[in-house]
């Protein structure tokens, strides 16, 4: 039985997402970040990242953390590939080369799009847009995905998809890392490959319903 430990409102989403597309059965196990928690010690807190409980699970103490029958793996990436795997069919790679360019994809987005992207998706949930600061700071985070946007663009009008011409894990995978930067308007505009792409990824029914259950998890 799969069991993925973590909350809506943390990587799991790319998980939730997947798993979903997949049609899979698995045990959703919720697991709060302890930074979230007023006192994640206590003997009434939830179980949280910090608690040992699930340090015994996952040393790191982050989530999403899956656990397939005793293989207990961590970092949302590599359990989004891992699962695509397991379960096959068009999400999957289908070649050596094909796995080769959604690992390459996994960790270009990671090391070059997802940080940049996460200031621009706090900025903006904080409301520093509206400050001369908060602005500033989305305004260098936006340039720095200039060059990976730019590369991402190029690749998705040659494409369409990610890898292999189709819907795959590593449209999930990117589609995660691109979301943190859709609140910023001119950066997406400036891109409409990347832009039209993350609209058709998020018109999914599995995105959706993934979508409509983190909105509701309290913030």
């Amino acid at each position: 039985m799969l069991t993925l430990y973590g909350i809506y409102r943390s990587r799991a989403t790319r998980n939730i997402w997947l798993l979903a597309e997949l049609g899979a059965s698995y045990r959703f196990q919720p697991v709060i970040q302890g930074y979230r928690l007023p006192d994640p010690a206590a003997k009434d807190a939830p179980l949280n990242t910090t608690s040992p409980a699930f340090l015994a699970i996952s040393p790191a103490g982050a989530v999403p953390v899956l656990d397939d029958d005793g293989f207990v793996l961590s970092e949302s990436l590599a359990i989004n590939l891992y699962l695509a795997r397991k379960f096959g069919g068009t999400l999957a790679p289908t070649t050596a080369q094909e796995d080769a360019r959604m690992q390459q994809w996994a960790l270009y987005g990671v090391s070059s799009i997802e940080g940049p992207a996460l200031d621009i998706s706090y900025a903006y949930a904080r409301g520093e847009d509206k400050t001369e600061a908060g602005r500033a700071v989305i305004a260098a985070a936006a340039e720095k995905l200039q060059r990976p946007f730019k590369v991402l663009e190029a690749h998705l009008l040659r494409e369409g998809q990610i890898v292999g011409g189709r819907f795959t894990v590593a449209d999930i995978n990117m589609a995660e890392m691109v979301r943190y930067a859709q609140a910023h308007a001119p950066l997406m505009d400036a891109f409409p490959a990347v832009k039209g792409w993350l609209a058709a990824c998020q018109a999914r029914p599995a995105f959706k319903a993934m979508w409509a259950s983190r909105l509701a998890e309290p913030a």
